[in-house]
């Protein structure tokens, strides 16, 4: 098999299979009595063997449920006797081989009609699936059966009822090969008008929670495409519902308990619809997309409160999330001493024992009562931001309360590096750099992609890998590390103004193209084509916690086709997101990404030169303003050979060029003229 040298896992007894490049949630299992391998040929070769079923049991180290159900049956004799006995377990970190967590999330929903981690599914020898579910406790509990009712009924109807288990397997491995893709006709070449727009916007706006913000109910997950949608709804139409719901939603969540209030940085979700308690796990992709958010709404609004957010969640995860070597890492867990959120949450005595005199405004300020706010603790938020607190005051308080917090026992950090996660996190330095102007974001984005350059690429069949830990790359990338990547070399390149950023890009696009793509419906499969270790090639096209692959692909192949002038690119962003118009449309919560991206068609790409002697101060300029849907460029010495640079000076006074199809207007001198022509465009 293609992965057979990334699987680090050798012996036959489990704690000889890790080592220190394991991910921390294999690791985490590595004192269970469960007879634990990884995903790879050793175990699906028992299996096949001693013609036992594959318990599959996928995870990720700051799933709160996950460490549930290992304290409870994983972490006990008696039921690791039953697993080890009649099957072969496998664990999985959803993070590393997120490939497989969607294969076999799909085949979970169709038999139980949810999912969520943790992930127990059972397989055939032939890697099939046939039944799963996501948490079972230790007992029976209303109407879910515990877990060794499910291994022995399992395990009974694997030896009695083999027929049946296997045709249960065929049905779902047919239904899995097609799940998520019958939704539209991909391929086909519709138009896009402003009315799109409208009803993309009024579905959106019918799950809006106009009181709390975010849309839907509990819990509430950040979704920042949607505000992202809003946003730019606003900047076409003026539409003042928009840029409300868009800040109402941004000021809940930075005001709310989900954002952690001394530290900086941002919980997964919120279990209830005003964003006081959330799921406490920090992951570095959540952080990523809310800046980007929050950074497009400072450009658009100049609220403060946005700069300060962005400028401490960076602050975190520079503090929390950045390796020496200058890569960020995945995750900190939800739990700290078995108890999930006991580091973040506080008692009203301790907040008086660190402040004294000044505890009862710090209490009133964040919500703090003797009561509590949440389960008889408190947890910080801030209900009447509109109250002024001076900045010092606010700056003492938490210094007095991090320095106590820090003595407390802290969450697990997940020490591995995704590459997909970490160019996220330069788009979004990208954009802070961009709505702040502070050079430090920019020089952080530029040396977080030095970092992946060095460290996490490979030979010619596998351009970039997937994950790094301890000085070592494994597994060869999948579709979203790569759509990322392009991305942020698109975005540096936006910053920069280094054109060498462009051709990097297009390089690898051209790469995905040959190695991801389908031929006969321009989409991109999950997995690259010399991968084998699947029972099939997934096209994700859902934006669901992180962009899909297909959604950032299209958006990329429009950039970049527009400043190459490669018109089959373009073409192709246009008939894949065409191909997927209608289910845009009717759900754009779930498709947020290619939501914007309908923008860009139906109100053209602005295409914009920086040209003349480079000028820092109007590149920064520019950049600050809130300008969606466009490509930009500066001109650079020595002139490259882009279409768009073509007969622009490379010295001279600094000058804008507004383009539309190569075609330019007479250029502008100032920032504020190109707005106005981008106004009346």
């Amino acid at each position: 098999m293609v992965y057979q040298a990334f699987f680090y896992f050798q012996s036959s007894k489990l704690p000889n299979r890790l080592s220190k490049e394991s991910s921390p949630y294999l690791l985490q299992h590595a004192g269970n009595p469960v007879d634990w391998y990884p995903w790879g040929d050793e175990a699906i070769q028992k299996a096949r063997e001693e013609d036992k079923p594959m318990l599959v049991s996928i995870g990720y180290s700051a799933c709160h449920w996950c460490h549930v159900m290992e304290r409870e049956s994983f972490e006990d004799p008696d039921t690791a006797v039953l697993m080890n006995r009649h099957f072969i377990n496998i664990k999985i970190d959803r993070e590393e081989r997120p490939d497989l967590d969607h294969i076999y999330m799909d085949a979970v929903q169709a038999i139980a009609g949810n999912g969520g981690w943790p992930l127990n599914v059972f397989l055939t020898p032939e890697g099939k699936p046939f039944y799963g579910g996501t948490y079972f406790p230790p007992v029976n509990l209303h109407n879910r059966p515990s877990w060794k009712a499910v291994l022995e009924s399992i395990s009974t109807a694997f030896r009695e009822k083999r027929p049946e288990i296997e045709e249960q397997a065929r049905n779902l491995t047919h239904h899995i090969a097609g799940a998520g893709f019958s939704i539209g006709s991909p391929g086909g070449m519709e138009t896009f008008g402003r009315e799109d727009l409208t009803r993309i916007y009024d579905q959106l706006m019918k799950t809006a929670d106009r009181v709390d913000g975010g849309f839907g109910p509990a819990p509430k997950f950040p979704q920042t495409f949607s505000i992202r949608f809003l946003l730019q709804y606003y900047y076409y139409t003026s539409d003042p519902e928009a840029l409300t719901h868009a800040g109402l939603s941004l000021d809940k969540m930075i005001y709310g308990g989900i954002y952690d209030q001394l530290g900086g940085g941002f919980a997964r979700y919120s279990t209830d619809s005003e964003w006081l308690a959330p799921h406490f796990e920090k992951m570095l992709y959540d952080n990523a997309l809310l800046i980007m958010a929050l950074s497009e709404a400072f450009q658009m609004t100049g609220k403060s409160a946005y700069r300060k957010a962005v400028m401490e969640t960076l602050d975190f995860v520079q503090k929390e999330l950045m390796s020496e070597k200058g890569g960020f890492f995945s995750a900190l867990d939800a739990d700290s001493e078995g108890e999930e959120g006991k580091y973040y949450i506080w008692q009203k005595k301790e907040i008086r024992a660190i402040l004294g005199p000044d505890a009862e405004s710090f209490c009133s300020y964040y919500d703090v009562t003797d009561g509590g706010n949440w389960e008889g603790k408190n947890i910080l938020r801030i209900r009447n931001p509109e109250i002024p607190v001076p900045e010092e005051k606010e700056a003492h308080w938490k210094k007095k309360l991090l320095e106590y917090r820090s003595r407390r026992i802290r969450p697990q950090l997940d020490d591995k590096i995704l590459c997909g996660w970490n160019a996220l996190m330069i788009t979004a330095c990208c954009k802070a750099f961009a709505a702040l102007g502070d050079e430090k974001y920019r020089v952080l984005a530029v040396e977080n992609m030095r970092f992946l350059e060095e460290n996490m690429t490979g030979e010619a069949i596998f351009r970039f890998y997937h994950s790094y830990k301890e000085g070592k790359a494994m597994i060869p990338g999948f579709l979203d590390d790569y759509a990322f990547l392009i991305e942020a070399y698109i975005q540096l390149q936006e910053v920069t103004g280094d054109g060498s950023y462009l051709d990097r890009a297009k390089t690898l696009t051209t790469w995905v193209m040959a190695h991801f793509g389908e031929e006969e419906t321009g989409y991109f499969y999950y997995t690259h084509d010399r991968q084998d270790d699947v029972i099939v090639r997934k096209r994700e096209v859902y934006d669901g916690a992180t962009p899909s692959g297909n959604s950032v692909m299209a958006a990329n192949l429009l950039y970049l086709g527009t400043i190459y002038d490669i018109g089959e690119w373009k073409q192709r962003a246009i008939g894949n997101t065409s191909g997927l118009k209608e289910v845009i449309i009717r759900y754009p919560g779930s498709f947020g990404i290619w939501a914007t991206l309908i923008n860009a068609f139906a109100y053209q790409l602005y295409e914009i030169v920086l040209a003349g002697t480079p000028s820092e101060q109007k590149h920064r300029e520019f950049l600050a303003k809130s300008v969606p849907n466009r490509v930009f460029q500066k001109t650079s010495v020595p002139p490259r050979d882009f279409p768009l640079l073509r007969n622009k000076p490379v010295l001279g006074m600094p000058q804008f060029f507004l383009c539309r199809d190569y075609s330019c207007q007479q250029p502008v001198t100032e920032v504020a003229e190109l707005i106005v022509l981008l106004k009346n465009s």
